[in-house]
């Protein structure tokens, strides 16, 4: 099965990586499950539902709508997540637990949520949104980036424990750079913020090119698992 009818499901989809990827993947033919915080966002794209991936029964609800409407689920993209970098030293212990509310345990409930049906149907596929913060470290993404490392192991280890169980679970873990999204716009340190505006200002891309990473994994066959890719602007360093 290629891109054509396979039925993806995709979290923090109202916007940036994961509205560029679902009307890219929507314009080849996917039938496109879509979950976000905004509902009244989504609704320029396909079937919709307002989800927090904090609330794992708003991910159960995501899979068994997908499944009511279409029968299966092929590809659950688990894009959802903020970015309130700031100093350790800062104490912004708020926005560490947000950090790993949604960039963390937001993932953990998308997989909990969809393994029994892909190990039901003996495959299936899991994209998440990691970072570069998420294979290198960086002053002042301490609490972020560890979140990003932890979803970097667990795609992996479902990789691994899937091919022992012989579930024909695939995982792609993705590493973007400098994309422009509102993910900015979730820093409120004013310093991180404005350094980190004037640095995507300069160097940045548009989500279009993740989401063409994107449709390249999910179409590539199913005795293939393309599991790790890094998305840097070509100006970064």
């Amino acid at each position: 099965m290629t891109i054509k009818d396979k039925v993806i499901i995709i979290t923090g989809a109202s916007s940036g990586i994961g509205a560029a990827s679902a009307q890219l993947l929507a314009a080849n033919g996917a039938r496109v499950v879509l979950g976000a915080r905004r509902a009244d966002r989504l609704q320029a794209v396909v079937d919709t539902i307002e989800a927090a991936v904090t609330k794992a029964a708003d991910l159960q609800a995501l899979v068994a709508l997908a499944k009511t409407e279409f029968g299966r689920v092929d590809v659950l993209f688990n894009n959802a997540g903020i970015m309130p970098t700031s100093p350790i030293s800062a104490l912004h212990t708020a926005e560490w637990q947000q950090m790993i509310d949604i960039n963390l345990t937001g993932v953990l409930n998308g997989v909990a949520a969809i393994m029994p049906e892909f190990t039901a149907q003996k495959s299936g596929q899991i994209i998440t949104t990691s970072s570069v913060a998420g294979i290198k470290s960086f002053s002042g993404a301490g609490v972020y980036g560890a979140t990003k490392f932890a979803v970097r192991n667990l795609m992996e280890v479902i990789r691994m424990e899937s091919a022992e169980e012989g579930t024909n679970i695939r995982t792609v873990s993705l590493y973007p750079a400098a994309i422009n999204t509102e993910l900015l716009t979730t820093i409120t340190d004013q310093t991180a913020k404005q350094n980190m505006t004037d640095f995507y200002a300069a160097v940045g891309i548009t989500p279009d090119a993740v989401a063409r990473v994107v449709n390249f994994a999910i179409d590539q066959p199913e005795d293939v698992n393309v599991n790790e890719f890094t998305i840097y602007p070509t100006k970064q360093v």
